[in-house]
């Protein structure tokens, strides 16, 4: 049975501020009411397969398991990386659990990027079905995306001898970098050449053998990484210093360019990487003037721009070809034909000390979000929302006092030796270094107030003596 695994890290830098480093692309909702993950697992639904197994940032590990029950979908485990080791390892960690799991004498994967847009859904079926005839006869398949203009930002692979009577598959005669515009329209016109959409599918002791045999050290550090592997929650956390330990390569150098077994499936499903905002405009609706809007936006004279508001309204007067972006915390205005320098900008928050490249003024947490409405030099302001059932850790701070507005719904609050509950327009106070906990008891969302008061405010101020989410100090 096909075995769907879908990586879900990513940087956050390529459409910021809209992404940021605690939450990529894969987390965003671009195109619809779902993320681009839950949009990637929705589109699993057309052929028989094992529930998913996702790899993700250890970082970004609530934020996926949250949106997966959200979207109602089941999984077969989270495996977290401690670190970022490209493509190559993370494929190997799913390959080695997938054959641990001992369900399957020997599962097909089909290798997904969870941020990735793929219009055709019937087409990405068909090609999948064809994809696995070749698994099955031990081929390393790469789905190749039949290109519909000379792209410079992508890289290619040339196709060799047809692999069926219907040129459903061809053997890989080479993969290519990322083409000059006049040699990427020469690929484009002979007919010979695909995008590479970084999309997999093969056995997983298939995958295994080749890498073995072209990568040695990725092979043994990720076998290594595996061996005492720790299950915590829906989590598969790996033996860090083993991981930590593991090269770094994608699949493309590790194996795809190296062995003789590669095959590539033509697919033709209105597929992008949406790998910046000018890709993102491509994708998007739009209206009778080519601008694709998202939120309050007012476009007068305004042609062929990329306009999302979070909450603010956006007008524009007699512009063209500008993506503007507006976030609680950043505003983003670029030429559509630069965007690929917004990654500069990324570079200069990281380079001065800002947070804004990291995470937005709205945080999500296991037990739900807190947005940041304002700071001052002893004072902080908070909304909190803690979603019903869930418990925030009990905890203490060394430098700051808060005080507790309950907006909706019923707060349990332990205050020191004391526990009671508070409801809608009540308080309560938490003195500075008194151990506390928040939970949410009922079956409605908790809105709160926290106003924090002290000499240091920083979010490292917090002592954990119990949390439901593994987050203790080691």
């Amino acid at each position: 049975m096909i075995y769907p695994i879908i990586m879900a890290g990513g940087s956050g830098s390529r459409l910021w501020p809209l992404s940021r480093e605690l939450y990529p692309k894969q987390f965003l909702k671009i195109s619809d009411d779902a993320s681009m993950l839950q949009q990637t697992f929705s589109r699993l639904s057309g052929f028989e397969r094992k529930p998913p197994m996702v790899i993700c940032n250890e970082e970004h590990r609530f934020i996926a398991a949250e949106q997966i029950r959200a979207g109602g979908f089941s999984h077969s485990g989270i495996i977290l990386e401690p670190v970022g080791r490209n493509t190559a390892p993370a494929i190997a960690l799913a390959a080695f659990q997938a054959l641990k799991e001992g369900k399957d004498s020997d599962p097909i994967l089909l290798v997904l990027a969870a941020d990735h847009f793929i219009d055709d859904i019937s087409a990405f079926t068909e090609a999948i079905k064809s994809g696995e005839t070749f698994a099955k006869d031990n081929q390393l398949v790469t789905f190749g995306i039949v290109p519909e203009s000379p792209e410079t930002g992508y890289g290619y692979i040339k196709r060799g001898q047809s692999q069926s009577d219907d040129d459903s598959g061809f053997k890989v005669d080479s993969f290519v970098e990322k083409p000059s515009f006049d040699v990427a329209k020469r690929y484009v016109d002979s007919g010979d050449y695909y995008w590479n959409s970084g999309l997999f599918m093969f056995k997983a002791s298939q995958y295994l053998e080749e890498l073995k045999q072209h990568s040695p050290g990725i092979y043994e550090a990720c076998e290594r990484s595996l061996i005492d592997a720790q299950s915590d929650l829906d989590f598969i956390r790996v033996n860090q210093l083993a991981f930590e330990a593991c090269p770094s390569d994608s699949i493309d150098y590790a194996v795809m360019e190296k062995t003789t077994k590669a095959t590539v499936v033509p697919m033709k499903a209105g597929w992008s990487d949406v790998g910046s905002w000018s890709a993102l405009w491509d994708v998007s609706n739009k209206d009778h003037d080519q601008n694709a809007t998202k939120g309050d936006v007012i476009a007068v004279n305004s042609k062929g721009n990329y306009l999302h508001s979070e909450n603010k309204l956006i007008a524009t007067v007699g512009v063209s070809n500008l993506i503007v972006v507006e976030t609680k915390d950043a505003i983003l205005v670029a030429d559509k034909a630069q965007v690929q320098d917004v990654k500069a900008v990324v570079n200069q928050l990281k380079s001065e000390g800002r947070t804004e490249h990291k995470l937005h003024r709205e945080v999500y947490r296991p037990w739900g979000k807190y947005d940041s409405v304002d700071y001052g030099d002893r004072d902080h302001v908070k909304r909190i929302t803690v979603n019903p059932g869930e418990k925030l850790s009990i905890q203490m701070h060394h430098h700051r006092a808060e005080h507790w507005i309950v907006v909706s719904g019923t707060a349990k609050v332990t205050n020191g030796e004391e526990t009671l509950l508070v409801s809608e327009d009540q308080s309560t106070y938490i003195p500075l270094g008194t151990i506390h906990a928040l939970e949410n008891p009922g079956k409605i969302p908790l809105e709160m107030i926290e106003v924090q008061t002290g000499s240091y405010l920083g979010e490292d101020d917090i002592v954990r003596f119990e949390d439901r989410y593994g987050r203790l100090a080691k």
